[in-house]
């Protein structure tokens, strides 16, 4: 049997990054993907001529010029500018919070106004020492910021009421005093051209590849198929939950076709009233500025993580982060695996991080085979 330098245990962007590079070097990769296809939670599925975010809306967006020119050799990026949209109850807001929202919230004109009325807010409510997040968020944008645009999202995203979610969570909540739509204030911004999964394919290029492949199941008859494993998989899974099992949240998503040419005139609006079950609609073709005769919607629902269901972000709270810290002690004896990426740290990466971290790691493992 064919033995490779590394096997590398997932398709999206950290295994691709890391497999791409040591392929330059003229190492040997293998790489197995538990789903039907690679790119991992950024991989785009075409729908009508639209290429669908098929686990959610992802923007690239970075003030990394290296990272930025990086991800430029695999594809051409648009100018797409992240501008959501927030709907409570019949009222539509900007976001970030700007001069925008503000103005629709309260019929004011100047940053001069707008910042009065939040330390007015502030100040009326008198907390000294936020004890959960909703004091934390009232201590920070007032009361008609957080009980319009967080106070519902927040509890559908984590599926908790905001007083029993802790403080640290949100450690700040940008205020922005200028009439700007733009969410990201990342230098470098846009969408690949044709979909994020092209990227991947490139990185994958002179690797092997094999879908639809259980990891845990493969090493089984494949001990010795490679001389490092690059695990990009849960954290704790690997470790087969000996300590404990980490939580995540998870999202489910509706996804449509309609037979219109432009649903919301958005590719992102957000629903902020707890009462509404989905988090957000994602229209895709305005991603890449579609002219299709239909289009395509998704609903995003988060749910609670159980397994079987897709892990989606971490819960970084304190029981968990205890719990992982654990987990990366018995990482350190595990000398020919090398864990990364999302899962594989447990940490809550941009696509830009991750493969920042890629490249680091590369550049670690290259120094160590020297």
């Amino acid at each position: 049997m064919k033995k490779y330098d590394y096997l590398v245990v997932g398709a999206g962007p950290f295994g691709a990054v890391f497999a791409n590079e040591m392929t330059k070097q003229g190492k040997k990769c293998l790489v197995v993907e538990k789903r039907n296809h690679i790119a991992g939670n950024i991989y785009c599925e075409e729908i009508e001529g639209i290429n669908v975010h098929k686990y959610g809306a992802h923007i690239f967006h970075t003030s990394n010029k290296k990272i930025w020119d990086y991800v430029g050799q695999f594809a051409e990026f648009n100018n797409y500018i992240n501008s959501p949209v927030a709907v409570y109850k019949n009222e539509l807001y900007n976001l970030p919070f700007n001069m925008n929202t503000f103005s629709k919230m309260w019929g004011i004109k100047t940053p001069q106004e707008a910042k009065q009325k939040i330390q007015d807010q502030i100040a009326e409510l008198r907390i000294q020492n936020p004890k959960n997040l909703e004091e934390q968020a009232l201590s920070l944008v007032g009361r008609d910021v957080y009980q319009k645009l967080i106070k519902g999202y927040t509890e559908k995203q984590w599926g908790r009421d905001c007083k029993d979610l802790p403080a640290f969570i949100i450690k700040r909540l940008p205020l922005r005093f200028i009439y700007d739509n733009n969410y990201f204030n990342d230098r470098y911004q846009g969408i690949p051209i044709g979909g994020y999964t092209k990227i991947i394919e490139k990185m994958l290029e002179g690797s092997d590849v094999i879908l639809n492949t259980d990891y845990f199941e493969f090493r089984k008859t494949h001990q010795d198929i490679a001389v490092k494993t690059v695990y990009t998989g849960m954290l704790d899974e690997f470790f087969d939950f000996k300590l404990g099992v980490l939580e995540y949240r998870s999202v489910k998503f509706e996804t449509e076709v309609l037979n219109i040419e432009n649903y919301q005139g958005n590719a992102v609006v957000n629903y902020t009233e707890r009462e509404v079950p989905y988090t957000r609609i994602i229209e895709h073709k305005h991603f890449e500025y579609g002219k299709q005769p239909v289009t395509v919607i998704s609903k995003e629902y988060p749910s609670e993580w159980k397994p079987g269901d897709e892990p989606y972000y971490p819960v970084n709270d304190e029981k968990n982060e205890k719990l992982v810290k654990q987990y990366k002690a018995l990482c350190e004896n595990e000398r020919n695996i090398i864990f990364g990426g999302r899962l594989g740290e447990y940490r809550y990466y941009d696509m830009d991080k991750v493969i920042d971290a890629a490249l680091k790691v590369v550049e670690n493992e290259l120094k160590s085979l020297v």
